[in-house]
């Protein structure tokens, strides 16, 4: 069974499945394998739901988990999570609508917006691994070290 301390593991994990799904996805539809394209994009959204649960659960009941090393390290951390938070909060709006379209057939409205939501979608996804690797294992090791 998992415990709560495990959850940032399994977010880091369902970003990068999201981020290889993403990957997958893409590289259908552009050799022009629609169904193929259409079960990747299903499960990269499907994985993302996953990842939204269990952020908001970790987060809600153990609130939030502060970056400790000083200097410059830290500004690129601040950076990233900065831009990975505020694209987070704007890919799942896009990402519905993109969804949207598509399963209503709308495909020319959707590879419009998809030609947005895709690399946004794969920059939270990738970020996303990047700030639980930097939060979870670069700032222990980074404190152990100056210790």
């Amino acid at each position: 069974m998992l415990a709560v301390h495990d959850l940032p593991a399994v977010n880091a994990g369902l970003n990068s499945l999201s981020a290889v799904l993403l990957i997958a996805g893409y590289v259908m539809i552009r050799r022009r394998k629609i169904g193929a394209h259409r079960g990747f994009m299903i499960a990269a959204c499907t994985s993302s739901l996953l990842f939204l649960a269990t952020y908001l659960t970790y987060h809600a009941l153990t609130g939030s988990t502060r970056f400790q090393t000083p200097g410059t390290v830290r500004t690129i951390y601040l950076a990233v999570l900065l831009t990975h938070t505020v694209l987070a909060a704007v890919i799942a709006p896009l990402v519905v609508m993109t969804l949207v379209r598509a399963l209503r057939s709308r495909f020319d409205q959707h590879r419009k917006i998809a030609r947005w939501t895709w690399p946004l979608w794969m920059y939270v996804s990738v970020t996303g691994v990047v700030i639980y690797l930097m939060l979870y294992h670069l700032d222990p090791w980074l404190s152990a070290r100056a210790g």
